[in-house]
C-alpha cells in the first residue's frame, strides 16, 4: 500500500491552495494562483463539475474567475458565498449557475480573463486546464461577483490571512492571521463582534464548535487554545502521559471540529502535532482526538515520519484526510485513528488542501461504488481524487446458512464420535 499511482482529476494553470465542495451544486472549487509577482501565472477560482463515467470519475472546467494580483491562500463556502484569503483580506464572493441564452456565448458578458460558458474536461490521463479544451457553449454560466471584504490581518509587512471559517448556522465569519489575531464578524452584515490577539504568533488553523460556544485557535508559539468569546476557556495539552515528549518538542498544525456518526449529542476534536524541528532522524507526527465538549484527549496515535501540511474531516465524522508536505496523501478511520488508505508522495510538492466529498442526496450518484472520496490539491497545479472502494460484506443469508452447516457438522462429528465409543465399550466387555 503506498506505491500506487492516482491519476490527475485537473490540472490549473496555476499552483493550488485551497479547494471546496458546494453541497447544493455538486460544484468542486479551487483556488490559487501566483500572487503579485511578474511570472506571468494568473491568480484565480476555477468552478469545475465532477461526473462519472462508468468506473472513472472526470472533472470539467465550467468558469475561470480572475482575482487580479491576488491568489486565493484559503477560503470557506457559506451557503453560495466564497469567503477568501487573499494576502491580509478576506474578500466575500457570491456564485450562483445560470443556464445560458440561447443564441449567446457564454463568455460574452463575464469580460477579459474570465470563462463563463468554457468547459474544460479533465480525467484519467488528461489535463483539464492544460493546453487542449473542449469549449461547449450549451454548458451552465457561473456568475461570480463580489459582496463585501474585511480586513483579516494588519502585519506591517506582508499581511496574510491564513485561515477561514464560516459557523455552521452561517451567522458568524471567522478568520486567523498572520498577525496572531482572531477576528470574528457577524454574518452577513459584517459587524465585527471580536477582535483579540489569540497568539504569540502565526495562527495556523481555527475551528469553531457547531454550537457556537466554543473557538479552538492553533498557534506556531506551540498553543493550541479554547476560547469562549475572547475569554481563554482552555489551553490544550496533547503529551501529559508521554514524558518522553518535551514542551517544545512539538507543535501543532491543524484543528477540525466533527460530529460523531450514529451519535447524535457526542463532538470530537482532531489535532495534529508535527515537530517543531527536523531532525536528522524524522521524528513521527501525531493524531489526537479529543472529546469536544470537556477537551479531554481520548486517543493520540502516530501517523507517520512526513510531516503533516494540513487536514481534513469528512461531514459525517466517519473519516479523517491528511496531506504532507512531500506530498502524500493518506485517509485515516476517526474512531480508532487507523490508516485506511495512504499514497507515497501522490503529488509532487505539499498538499495544501483536502476536501471529503460530501454526503449529500446531489453527490451520492457521483461517488459511485466508493465507501469515501477525498480530493486532495497541491502547489504542483494539481487536483486528484483518493476513493476507498466499498468493502465487500457477505449477505446475512449466506452467515446464517454457513452457522447452521457448521452447527450441523459438529453435531455429525459428535455423533459419530458417541457411536465409535460406544463400539469400543462392547469390545471391552465381550473381551
Amino acid at each position: 500500500m503506498g506505491r500506487r499511482k492516482v491519476p490527475d482529476l485537473y490540472r490549473a494553470p496555476f499552483p493550488l491552495y485551497t479547494v471546496k465542495i458546494d453541497p447544493k451544486t455538486g460544484l468542486i472549487l479551487t483556488a490559487g494562483g501566483g500572487g503579485a509577482s511578474k511570472t506571468g501565472i494568473k491568480n484565480g477560482v476555477h468552478f469545475l463539475s465532477l461526473e462519472l463515467v462508468g468506473s472513472q470519475h472526470s472533472a470539467t472546467l465550467l468558469h475561470s474567475h480572475d482575482t487580479g494580483t491576488r491568489a486565493t491562500m484559503n477560503m470557506a463556502l457559506g451557503g453560495d458565498v466564497i469567503a477568501a484569503g487573499q494576502d491580509g483580506n478576506c474578500n466575500l464572493m457570491r456564485f450562483k449557475q445560470r443556464a445560458p441564452k440561447e443564441g449567446r456565448s457564454g463568455s460574452a458578458k463575464d469580460g477579459a480573463g474570465e470563462q463563463g460558458g468554457a468547459r474544460r474536461r479533465g480525467g484519467k490521463g488528461q489535463n483539464g486546464g492544460g493546453d487542449v479544451a473542449q469549449m461547449k457553449d450549451e454548458s451552465l454560466q457561473i456568475l461570480v461577483e463580489d459582496v463585501g471584504v474585511v480586513k483579516s490581518d494588519l502585519s506591517p509587512q506582508d499581511p496574510v490571512q491564513k485561515c477561514v471559517r464560516f459557523s455552521s448556522d452561517l451567522k458568524l465569519l471567522l478568520t486567523g492571521g498572520a498577525d496572531g489575531y482572531l477576528r470574528v464578524w457577524e454574518y452577513p452584515s459584517l459587524k465585527e463582534k471580536l477582535n483579540f490577539k489569540a497568539h504569540k504568533d502565526e495562527i495556523e488553523d481555527l475551528d469553531i464548535s457547531p454550537d457556537n460556544k466554543h473557538i479552538v485557535t492553533v498557534g506556531r508559539d506551540f498553543a493550541c487554545s479554547v476560547w469562549s468569546g475572547d475569554q481563554l476557556a482552555l489551553g490544550l495539552c496533547w503529551h501529559d502521559n508521554m514524558p518522553h515528549i518535551t514542551e517544545k518538542m512539538y507543535r501543532y498544525q491543524s484543528c477540525r471540529f466533527a460530529k460523531v456518526e450514529d451519535q447524535k449529542d457526542a463532538l470530537r476534536l482532531y489535532t495534529v502535532q508535527i515537530p517543531h524541528k527536523r531532525e536528522r532522524k524524522p521524528l513521527p507526527c501525531y493524531l489526537t482526538k479529543w472529546d469536544g465538549k470537556s477537551f479531554l484527549p481520548l486517543l493520540t496515535k502516530p501517523c507517520g515520519n512526513e510531516v503533516i501540511s494540513c487536514l481534513g474531516v469528512s461531514d459525517s465524522g466517519t473519516f479523517l484526510g491528511l496531506g504532507t508536505i512531500t506530498g502524500s496523501v493518506a485517509i485515516y478511520i476517526a474512531f480508532s485513528l487507523q490508516k485506511l488508505y495512504y499514497v507515497h508522495e501522490s503529488h509532487g510538492i505539499v498538499v495544501t488542501d483536502l476536501a471529503f466529498l460530501p454526503n449529500a442526496p446531489k453527490i451520492k450518484p457521483i461517488r459511485g461504488n466508493n465507501e469515501v472520496a477525498m480530493f486532495s490539491v497541491a502547489v504542483d497545479s494539481r487536483c486528484q481524487l483518493h476513493a476507498v472502494p466499498n468493502r465487500r460484506s457477505v449477505p446475512v443469508w449466506l452467515v446464517l446458512f454457513l452457522c447452521g452447516l457448521l452447527l450441523f457438522m459438529h453435531m455429525e462429528e459428535n455423533a459419530a464420535d458417541g457411536s465409535k465409543g460406544c463400539n469400543e465399550v462392547k469390545k471391552f466387555n465381550s473381551i
